[in-house]
């Protein structure tokens, strides 16, 4: 089964008093890039972050977020500067004495005062954060990967579908191909008969057509474009990543199109070869996003 390379998942996983909410989205990239957005205190986490979504996700551009919040107790306390506050009080006190002021230093007055008041993070054990994170990413990335199999699942359907419609083109190309050998047989033969009366020698048409039919003989491509087709084909039953092996095949095929097409000499083969390239540039489009 293959997968889209796009996606959206989301995980919150409570453990001990510590929340997690995970937050993971993904877009079609030509290799793995993961980028984490997280609280400062995950720092420490992050390569084990990267390791468990790149487990999953073998392709693609990945942002993760990561928020986090406690529940039933604080993450942050907190904290009196007490040099500070003696300084301020001290300052305070000489004001009043010095200025012959009434009144005291409230409490108010000292707190209003900056940097005297700061939050101090609660330290929370290692192995706590990460089994709460760990279950919180696991949420994440199966919501995620279920959103890019049914979207793998649409794109494989649309693909044999325009795999099918190239092997009918193929068909018409294949019963189309002898059939200008013998039209230009016939008018080599037509155009000999007015130059010359011995021009029209036999042998030397018959040379002239077998020159012509090895130049435009597009046999050799046509088993190797099915020969893709059925690669392909045997692509979309795989489960693990093959998004990179059916681009290689899409240009295979569109190289061997492109030869038919410089052989074909026939106005009507040519028209067939350009139906092809379109459909697989359209598949080409849908490979661009499957992992």
């Amino acid at each position: 089964m293959i997968k889209s390379m796009t996606g959206y998942g989301r995980g919150q996983v409570q453990v001990d008093g510590l929340s997690f909410s995970v937050e993971i989205r993904a877009v079609n990239h030509r290799y793995g890039d993961i980028n984490i957005k997280a609280p400062r205190l995950l720092m420490p986490l992050e390569a084990q972050i990267k390791k468990q979504v790149s487990a999953c996700l073998k392709r693609g551009k990945v942002d993760v977020f990561i928020t986090q919040e406690n529940v039933g107790q604080v993450s942050a306390q907190p904290i009196v500067n007490r040099p500070l506050a003696d300084a301020y009080v001290q300052l305070f006190r000489q004001l009043i004495d010095d200025y012959n002021l009434s009144g005291g230093v409230s409490l108010e007055l000292l707190t209003a005062q900056k940097d005297l008041l700061s939050l101090e993070e609660t330290n929370v054990e290692e192995q706590q954060l990460s089994a709460c994170l760990t279950d919180a990413l696991a949420a994440a990335l199966q919501a995620l990967l279920i959103m890019r199999e049914k979207e793998g699942e649409a794109t494989a359907v649309d693909i044999r579908q325009r795999l099918d419609l190239l092997d009918g083109l193929l068909e018409e190309i294949i019963a189309r191909a002898p059939q200008v050998a013998l039209e230009w047989q016939q008018k080599l033969k037509d155009r000999l008969e007015r130059l010359s009366d011995d021009a029209g020698d036999p042998q030397r048409v018959a040379q002239e057509i077998a020159i012509f039919a090895d130049r435009c003989d597009i046999s050799e491509e046509v088993t190797r474009f099915k020969s893709h087709l059925d690669q392909f084909r045997d692509l979309l039953q795989q489960h693990e990543p093959v998004g990179r092996q059916m681009d290689f095949l899409v240009q295979e095929l569109n190289r061997e199109t492109n030869t038919m097409g410089s052989k074909s000499n026939d106005a009507e083969l040519t028209r067939q070869v350009v139906i092809l390239k379109s459909e697989l540039e359209k598949i080409r489009e849908q490979v661009q996003n499957i992992e």
